[in-house]
């Protein structure tokens, strides 16, 4: 596999070396061939397989969309294919962060202790961007949405005003053998106080913590942390954590390459 360049992510080389990629934002539609790849699986969560992310050149610019299913693949994520993600990180007044734990039933990183919420914006009008401000805009609607569907988190108790976009983390990272990740992030922060109702298909547990007892929960060996998560958490979040008064201030443009 060649590496991951802005030389090879380009527009035209991703319509090339996907076919399955729709070069207009339109519908997924299943396979003949995923009965078969999806066999075992929970049915809710194979059905969300086929929501359509948006695809990305090495600069953040929507190329197209693929399913769910498609991106998420290691055989296309090994050949550079790329989508766009969000991850929120929800503190409470006393400034403990809400994590969850990803259900068993989840296809990609079951089981694991994460941030607040973590997924994607969709291939629609409301949640496209194609500039940084309507990205942002765009990944702030599907926040709310996930918070909504995963934690049961009404919209009105985390409005969008309230969402501070502080940068962009372009990441890869293996699931198991077939499935995986590779991702350029938006990390979205969040000060509120909302009622939790964890949808048990997508959450097997939710907890609001401390900074030292993050630190207590990485040290214990029966637990495992998504990627993203153990990323943000070895650079960046400590640091951000502790000024949330100014968080702001962290705010940047530049996408934060760690592939």
């Amino acid at each position: 596999m060649s590496a991951i360049t802005e030389t090879t992510l380009t527009r035209d080389n991703i319509l090339r070396l996907f076919p399955d990629i729709a070069a207009s934002m339109q519908t997924s539609r299943p396979s003949a061939q995923d009965a078969q790849l999806f066999d075992g699986y929970d049915e809710e969560q194979v059905r969300l397989m086929e929501e359509v992310c948006i695809i990305l050149d090495w600069n953040d610019i929507p190329c197209g969309s693929a399913s769910k299913k498609t991106c998420h693949l290691m055989s296309n994520i090994n050949n550079g294919l790329l989508h766009r993600a969000f991850s929120v990180f929800l503190f409470n007044e006393e400034n403990k962060l809400l994590l969850q734990q990803r259900a068993d039933e989840k296809i990609t990183f079951p089981g694991m202790w994460t941030n607040t919420c973590c997924s994607h914006p969709l291939a629609i009008p409301s949640e496209i961007g194609y500039d940084l401000p309507t990205s942002i805009m765009g990944v702030k609607r599907a926040a709310q949405r996930k918070l909504d569907q995963e934690l049961g988190i009404a919209s009105d108790q985390v409005p969008l005003d309230e969402f501070h976009f502080l940068t962009r983390i372009h990441y890869k990272a293996p699931s198991d053998g077939v499935w995986g990740e590779h991702e350029i992030d938006y990390i979205l922060f969040i000060k509120a106080a909302p009622t939790v109702t964890a949808n048990p298909n997508e959450v097997k547990d939710a907890k609001y913590v401390t900074a030292k007892e993050l630190r207590v929960m990485f040290e214990d060996k029966e637990l495992t942390f998504t990627p993203w998560f153990k990323l943000i958490c070895e650079t960046y979040l400590f640091d951000w954590w502790s000024n949330l008064d100014e968080v702001n201030s962290f705010r940047e443009t530049e996408i934060r390459r760690m592939v």
